[in-house]
């Protein structure tokens, strides 16, 4: 396969950057069989909650099929593969060997594991006890993480504790199109809370074990008002509060934003001193903006998801855009601002940062619009970088195409295809041409 497009020699980028690809267990492990049951077994055996009513029981069979696609890493040049640990496999006999065998695979290869610790895969004896709504749940992540890094913890050296509980707390409580399908919308607030208070609970697990590097994979974009409107700004604020600052503020300040710690259950003055432990990077997983609006007094379609009217915003339709296969504007320059705009907010307070995940949905093998994407999206880093962004790192989403979630096998992200009749690997134009990417770095 030969990558055409984007052929430009990328920027320099510091010596030590990071480069990487990510992927999580729950979306190619498969071996359902093989370990505990997850919420995502429960959400995905209910009829109509996956749009092609797949599920994950075999996904890309990674658990079995591991060396190949450590092969695939070697080859691609990466300097690190970042992945998830599933907490439900780990509950079960032998589970963590499988991890021991992954880790030792990738050290052997020359590649740094990055292990995520959770990646929405909520054991379902967790869920049935109350889930994220219940604030044991947070202790018994803290156990986990320090049982994981006990085993594992002489060859891994950078964790991640969660991965984006944004979305897991608005997609998967608030709205009920994700794991575990509830539809709390504000009420799901407590989820928000517990899981950040998990993540310090964490941190401190991980410090315990020896652990020194340590960051987590929060979503973030910049969110643009859909006119200058005071109802259309108000709207857009009010979105980038729960979408970014929400997560950001507890982290990186040790406060919630303005309005917020009082809708949040226990005490949470001492909490946010729990949550606020210090890290030694921030994960920013980065998809696209998003152009908010006033509330418009109806449903509103958005990347498939159904918004109920009582929402105080709307999201608005960015035009003027190339889009994915999955109708996500493609916006390089959006990453840019974002990195500016945190390094402006939080200043000393932020961390070196790490993009934990960037990636796009297209269709095919000669997948030219994914190198385009790529390219574009590395030299927005790259400018932010110059604009004084302590960026460390960058990971490509995803090594394989997966199961997504509620949209089942219907998007590709992968820079490697995946015959999910054969379970056959092909790599695609964009592994190629970040394969040469990297080679060319000397």
């Amino acid at each position: 396969m030969i990558a055409r497009m984007a052929t430009n020699p990328l920027p320099q980028f510091p010596p030590g950057f990071l480069w990487g690809v990510s992927t999580s267990a729950h979306q190619i492990e498969g071996a359902a069989t093989e370990r505990d049951p997850s919420v995502w077994d429960a959400f995905t055996a209910a009829p109509g909650h996956v749009k092609d009513g797949s599920t994950a029981d075999v996904a890309c069979d990674h658990y079995h099929r591991y060396p190949e696609d450590v092969a695939l890493l070697a080859d691609l040049g990466v300097d690190a593969y970042r992945f998830s640990i599933s907490w439900p496999r780990v509950n079960s006999p032998g589970g963590l060997d499988f991890y021991d065998r992954l880790v030792d695979s990738l050290v052997a290869a020359g590649i740094r594991p990055v292990p995520t610790l959770f990646h929405w895969d909520l054991p379902l004896k967790l869920e049935e006890n109350g889930g994220w709504l219940n604030r044991d749940t947070a202790e018994r992540f803290a156990e986990y993480a320090g049982v994981v890094a006990a085993r594992l913890g002489d060859r891994v050296k950078k964790w991640i504790t969660l991965n984006e509980p944004a979305e897991h707390t608005l997609l998967g409580h608030a709205l009920g199109a994700h794991a575990p399908g509830k539809q709390l919308l504000f009420d799901s607030l407590p989820v928000a809370h517990h899981q950040l208070l998990a993540h310090g609970l964490a941190v401190r697990s991980l410090r315990a074990a020896g652990v020194t590097d340590i960051g987590i994979a929060n979503s973030h974009g910049p969110t643009w008002a859909a006119s200058e409107q005071p109802e259309d700004v108000e709207a857009a604020d009010f979105y980038d509060l729960l979408l970014n600052r929400l997560f950001a503020d507890p982290l990186l300040l040790g406060q919630y934003p303005d309005g917020i710690g009082e809708l949040m259950p226990g005490d949470v003055e001492e909490d946010l001193k729990v949550i606020a432990e210090p890290i030694d990077w921030y994960g920013i997983n980065y998809y696209q903006p998003t152009k908010v609006g006033a509330p418009q007094g109806a449903e509103i379609e958005f990347s498939g998801l159904t918004l109920p009217a009582e929402l105080p915003f709307s999201v608005r339709e960015l035009e003027g855009y190339p889009v994915t296969d999955f109708g996500w504007p493609v916006v390089p320059e959006a990453l840019t601002e974002l990195l500016v705009g945190f390094r402006e907010r939080y200043g000393d307070r932020l961390p070196p940062v790490v993009i934990t995940e960037n990636g796009c949905s297209y269709e095919g093998i000669d997948d030219q619009e994914r190198i385009t994407f790529l390219d574009g999206h590395v030299r927005a880093l790259h400018r932010a970088l110059e604009q004084g962004v302590d960026v460390r790192g960058y990971f490509v989403w995803s090594l394989l195409d997966n199961f997504e979630w509620a949209e089942g096998y219907a998007r590709r992200f992968g820079l490697v295809h995946v015959d999910y009749d054969t379970l056959k690997r092909t790599p695609k134009a964009s592994y190629t041409w970040l394969r040469d990417a990297l080679r060319a770095r000397g």
